[in-house]
Formats: structure tokens, sequence, C-alpha cells
């Protein structure tokens, strides 16, 4: 059983140049001038981030949590937490930032970052695109262009001809359905309002994935291959229904014989007619740990591992991630009682860090980072973690 946490390129390592840096700049404002009517109005917790959600700086990733630099500071303290997988995103931009112009100096850089891991005995999980893109792929219309998954598997044939030798398990792409969902919303960089183009995005990102798949697989048969998928506890019935089919399953059920196991996302429960918890996070999502198992339950249906590639909360204070943590892996322990293959706990984040359209306020990481000096400091659910971690269990005797 593999356990640890997860980090995006983007959202960590600073110093990127790609569609969302761009978006960022013409946006940053807005979001900021926004903020108070978003969140303001309803959000209890509000007070603790306001100054900080309405500055426009919050809405530029900039240097972020430096990750690209100190990758192995970050490392030495996963170690430390007794983590034993990671997952990280490979930024797309980074290595092909002119089309068909690779960039070695940046494949040798995740080289190391793989190696600083494996040398740890943390077993890397990577991911191959986590929503951001190069310039010129999304000048080309992103996912919307027919050429886009065959842009994306030289991509891919790129990394796993250099680093498929270090590589045994690989995520192919990051929440398709979130990602799709933001082009109807005002909150990330987006090409379209039509719907029909929706379901073109949708049918690239299968044709992407199958390709990735096919290459990895063409580099040896140890590799794991599979997507990330957030799925949502959906709870009300006859709608609950319909809205698993579309958003939890659509996706799967087209990639079914091309994936060798489900990275499960999980962050919310809804139910039709309202949801009943008291318990929120700092961005007022509801706490909900028993929606973990029937999202369990309802995959198994594919027959295929899982891992849990993303899991956390935002919570600044730290007042709720060890309850949360605890709570989510007994769910997860009964779903495993109950027969189902489950492999591993990744928990979202390691650091803290950018959280896309929200910027930084919203503090996911078991690490805390001081955006002005970017020092790290360990929480206190982080240290509690690390015991799950070690003894492989919830009951902790030392």
């Amino acid at each position: 059983f593999l356990w640890g946490a997860a980090t995006a390129a983007h959202q960590v390592e600073g110093g990127n140049h790609n569609n969302w840096t761009e978006w960022e700049k013409k946006n940053a404002a807005r979001l900021a001038q926004g903020a108070e009517k978003k969140y303001g109005s309803w959000l209890k917790s509000w007070f603790k981030f306001e100054l900080e959600a309405k500055n426009p700086q919050n809405y530029i990733s900039g240097k972020s949590s430096d990750h690209y630099n100190k990758f192995e500071e970050d490392f030495e303290l996963a170690q430390q937490l007794n983590h034993t997988a990671h997952r990280f995103s490979i930024e797309w931009s980074r290595i092909e930032p002119e089309q068909g112009c690779f960039d070695q100096k940046q494949i040798e850089h995740y080289k190391k970052v793989i190696l600083a891991l494996r040398q740890r005995r943390i077993e890397p999980v990577v991911t191959l695109w986590h929503w951001t893109c190069p310039l010129w792929f999304y000048e080309r219309g992103g996912w919307l262009n027919k050429e886009a998954p065959l842009y994306f598997a030289n991509y891919v044939k790129k990394i796993v001809s250099n680093l498929g030798n270090l590589i045994n398990i690989w995520v192919t792409i990051n929440e398709p359905c979130i990602f799709i969902k933001n082009h109807t919303q005002q909150d990330s960089p987006r090409l379209t309002y039509n719907y029909f183009s929706l379901w073109k995005i949708a049918r690239r990102l299968i044709a992407a994935h199958k390709r990735a798949y096919a290459i990895i697989h063409s580099q040896g048969s140890k590799n794991k291959v599979g997507i990330t998928k957030n799925c949502i506890d959906f709870e009300g019935w006859p709608l609950s229904a319909v809205a698993g089919y579309y958003w939890n399953h659509y996706f799967l059920n087209k990639i079914k014989n091309y994936q060798d196991f489900i990275g499960l996302n999980y962050y919310r429960h809804y139910k039709f007619g309202g949801n009943n918890s008291k318990e929120i996070s700092d961005l007022g999502w509801e706490i909900y740990p028993e929606g973990i198992y029937h999202v369990l339950k309802d995959l198994n249906k594919y027959q295929k591992p899982i891992y849990i590639t993303e899991n956390g909360l935002a919570d600044k204070d730290d007042f709720k991630r060890a309850k949360f943590i605890i709570q989510h892996l007994k769910w997860i322990h009964r779903a495993i009682a109950d027969g189902i293959d489950v492999r591993g706990y990744l928990h979202w984040s390691l650091l803290d860090n950018f959280e896309w359209d929200k910027g930084f306020w919203p503090r996911f990481g078991l690490i805390e980072v001081n955006y002005k000096t970017l020092q790290r400091q360990i929480r206190s659910s982080a240290k509690l973690y690390a015991q799950i971690c070690l003894y492989n269990k919830l009951t902790i005797n030392k």
C-alpha cells in the first residue's frame, strides 16, 4: 500500500510560462474585485482571507512555492514524514516550449526529480498533463484542435523515451471532467462557450489517453497506466443516477479497456435537495468522509486497482485536517474490507500551493509554505499522518 501526497507542476513549481500564466495576468484584477461577492457573503471564515483574496497578486502564480528549485528539500520532508509515494506532474510547456522543439535541459530536470524520489525510496507517480498547456498548443485551439491527440502523443513519446525506465505508475490526464466543466466558466483559460465544443474536447482527451496508453505500454509490461478522475458522491434518486453516470462514469466507460488502474480524486458530496453536514473547509466545501466509501464501491464495477490520487481540504489553521484524514481512511479501510482493491492514498497536497482561480489563500498543504520567505513548516496533522504511513494502520502504537 502506497502512502504519500500529491502536487501539480503549475501549482508548486513557479516560473512557468504557459496558457495559465498568460490568463492570470489578464484576469487577476477581475478575480480580486469579485472575491468579496464570491465568498464574503456566506463564508464564515472569510475574515481570515479577505485581505489576501482581494489582492490581485494573490492570483499570479509567479514563483509559487518554488518547488522547481527546492524539490530536494521538499522530498527530504516527505521522507521524514514516512511517505512511500509522491504524485507530481511534468509541465508540458517546459518540455516542448515550441512545437516539435524539445528542451533536453528540462527533461534532465525531471529526471533529477524522479531520481531524488527514488533515492529516498519514494515511488514516483507521474502525471503527464495537469491542465496547463504550451502557448503554441493553446493558440492552435488546444483540445478543440483535431490534431491535439497527436500533439500530445509526440510529447508523451519524448517523455517515455527519456524517462520511461524510471517510472512505473503513469497518470495520463488529470480530472478531465473538471477541465471540461471549466470551459463553461470564466475562472480558467477557455476557448469556447459552445456546449457542442465541450463534447469535442471530451473526445480529444479520450483519444489522447488511448494514444498515451499505447505509447507507454510499448516500452514495457511493468508500466501501470491510468487517469485521475474527480468523482462526486451524488445522493438523491433519481437525479443522482443521471449525474453519477455523466460525471463519474462517462469518461471511465470510454477508456475502460485502456487503463490498468483508476486514480480517484475525492473532494465532494452532493445531495440533491441540499447537503446536511455542518463540517466545512475554509472554502466552504462540505466535509463528508463517508462519500469516499460510496464512490469506491461504485468504481468497483470496473474491477481495476484504485489509487486515491487526491483527497484533502483547505484548512489554514490545521484545525480539521487530522480528523479529516483519519475519518476518510476509516471509510477507505471499510471499502478494502469489502473486497475493493485500493492500492494507495496520496493526500492533497504535500505543500501549500497555487489553487488556480482562487490563488494562494486556500491552504491545502501538509507542509505550510511562507510565500514571502519560502520557508517550509510541517503541520501537526502531517505528523499524525506520518505515523499512519509508518505503521500502515490507524491505531498507532509507538
